[in-house]
């Protein structure tokens, strides 16, 4: 089943691509993707390891021209907004030797090019503290990052995302190494986040329950993405992007998308 295009409506797009294609060396990564974003939207993106998600957070973000299609990110080329894109990787450890607090790891979202910036602005640091305060967080500013729980270290990775003031917020995975009560706490966070501040948000996660519960549309992503501009999850969404059998929990009910099926061993 082809990729669906979504037209935009009247209002303002976020983010549009229209028949995007990459290769990574002879392999076919992302095929003909049509995806539009109104600003305000929720976009959660699921599917099989890779299936090439990642690899559309990059063409987003600018770090990965695509071989073909276009690529629009605030009505505008990727380079030239990219300073209004804000990205949370998955999760990583942080090295308990590295000597940085939460401060200055948010801090760092103002930071225009790599490196450290020797004077931050009033403004640089009231941003800071809105963004810490909009995660809960700011009580821990002083902590070392390496000492908090994985959880309040996510806070902190999204924190330093909204210091960057961005209009769109990518997330790669970022409850792929917690436990469910902190994806539960994050999802919540970024519903808030999207509710409150208009922020336009793609979410790449496996965590197809609890997002679905959450986002306000939903695609699949298995190098063509399978996207109606819904929440809904439908069966033939699933089976191309997973090809077997789903359990998933749609806005707290748990829901069969697929029927039962025997496998071969059964049979």
């Amino acid at each position: 089943m082809p990729s669906k295009r979504i037209e935009s409506g009247s209002k303002k797009l976020a983010l549009s691509l229209r028949d995007v294609s990459v290769s990574l060396g002879s392999t076919q990564v992302l095929k003909d993707v049509d995806l539009s974003l109104e600003k305000g939207d929720f976009l959660g993106i699921i599917g099989p390891n890779g299936g090439g998600k990642t690899t559309l957070l990059k063409v987003i973000l600018d770090l990965l021209e695509p071989e073909r299609g276009e690529v629009k990110v605030l009505g505008g080329s990727p380079s030239k907004n990219r300073k209004k894109v804000g990205y949370v990787p998955q999760y990583t450890n942080f090295d308990a030797q590295f000597p940085i607090d939460v401060w200055n790891v948010v801090l760092m979202g103002r930071l225009e090019k790599p490196g450290w910036k020797l004077f931050y602005s009033k403004r640089d640091k009231n941003i800071a503290e809105r963004a810490l305060r909009s995660v809960n967080m700011y009580e821990y500013r002083d902590r070392q990052i390496s000492n908090l729980s994985s959880g309040q270290q996510q806070r902190v990775l999204i924190a330093r995302a909204l210091a960057t003031e961005p209009e769109l917020l990518l997330l790669d995975e970022p409850t792929a190494s917690v436990d469910e009560k902190i994806k539960t706490s994050v999802y919540d966070l970024l519903e808030k986040l999207n509710k409150e501040k208009n922020l336009t948000i793609v979410l790449v996660s496996h965590d197809i329950g609890v997002l679905s519960s959450h986002v306000k549309k939903v695609g699949c992503l298995n190098t063509r993405f399978i996207y109606h501009g819904t929440d809904e999850l439908t069966m033939d969404m699933m089976e191309e992007a997973y090809e077997c059998p789903v359990d998933i929990i749609a806005h707290g009910h748990p829901h069969r998308v697929f029927e039962n099926r025997m496998s071969s061993e059964e049979e």
